[in-house]
């Protein structure tokens, strides 16, 4: 799930899924959703996030083993150049000053950087920047929820942090608990965002049930997010189906959507959210040795757990994990 790449096109399900649209993943081609949630149409108590520029973050042990595979070039200055891109929320966001980073994917970048012995120095980039900058060295890792593509294993080495979701979201009061199948949209009115990966998956479900003679999917677009926030509250949609980690978001600071259901985001196939840095220059093993410290020490959980993550979390970081093939 890339931070940035809807497709051409227009109509988005959520404000959020502007910035989290999915067009580095896979052509989708099975038929069952993953990791489906228990749900309870009671709403949930509304959750507070500290966006504010005093984060309070989890004490963090420097781990020696993984310390010691930082290569010399970065140690040096005894700081780690992280690029973050603050515009999606809980993922990252300017805080209430208004200029300084915060979010899960700054929590994890300073803890990383902690463990390995370094201070992270936090760098607001715009997301189609951060290429150039690794590949120049600006950058020395990135982490600002790519995705990882076999096309991007050519240019860089990744550590992953965090699986790549799409979530369907109900009402908080709707009758829908689950969504894990095709057959469980037939009929649905669904506001999805036009030319996205959650379209095409969406797209092929449809196709599933009507070869079925099942229901078709009534599908729901809108260019405003005031509109689609109507459309489901009114109850003239059914669902929502974009990127969950903004979703979840939404829904946890509001309490007025649930979480229905969990796709992996490069859908038939598992996508990875990794940490990015350049290729062959060694410092990915150190990111890697770095986040599993951190997930075995449980810092990684609680990290995941502030932002109302957890659902996105790994067991642990790998090297350069299987990328999304090109389309």
């Amino acid at each position: 799930m890339d931070r940035f790449s809807l497709k051409p096109g227009v109509g988005v399900a959520l404000a959020a899924t502007t910035l989290l649209g999915l067009s580095a993943c896979s052509d989708p081609g099975a038929s069952a959703a993953a990791n489906t949630p228990a749900s309870s149409s009671a709403p949930s108590e509304s959750k507070t996030f500290n966006l504010s520029p005093q984060q309070d973050r989890f004490p963090v042990t420097v781990d020696p083993a993984a310390a010691a595979l930082v290569p010399e070039a970065i140690k040096k200055d005894g700081k780690l150049t992280v690029a973050v891109s603050p515009f999606a929320p809980p993922l990252a966001v300017y805080a209430t000053d208004n200029k300084t980073p915060v979010g899960n994917e700054v929590d994890i970048a300073v803890a990383l950087a902690q463990t390995l012995g370094l201070d992270a120095d936090i760098v607001p980039t715009a997301w189609a920047d951060w290429p150039l900058g690794v590949e120049s060295g600006k950058y020395e890792a990135v982490l600002s929820n790519v995705t990882v593509t076999e096309e991007r294993k050519l240019k860089f080495d990744f550590a992953s942090y965090r699986d790549d979701k799409l979530g369907f979201y109900a009402k908080s009061g709707s009758d829908i608990a689950k969504v894990e199948s095709a057959a469980d949209v037939a009929g649905k009115r669904i506001i999805v965002g036009s030319g996205t990966n959650q379209e095409a998956i969406l797209l092929r479900w449809d196709e599933e049930n009507k070869a079925k003679g099942l229901k078709p999917v009534e599908f729901q677009y809108y260019d405003d997010d005031s509109a689609s926030n109507l459309a489901l509250q009114s109850g003239r949609a059914d669902l929502t189906f974009g990127p969950n980690a903004t979703a979840a978001y939404k829904a946890a600071s509001d309490s007025k959507t649930k979480l229905v259901g969990l796709v992996d985001g490069g859908w038939p196939l598992k996508a990875s959210i990794a940490a990015t840095t350049k290729k062959g220059n060694g410092f990915a093993a150190a990111a890697q040795a770095g986040l599993n410290h951190l997930i075995e020490d449980g810092t990684y959980a609680k990290i995941l757990d502030r932002w109302d993550l957890s659902t996105e979390a790994v067991a642990k970081s790998e090297l350069n994990p299987a990328g999304l093939p090109s389309k």
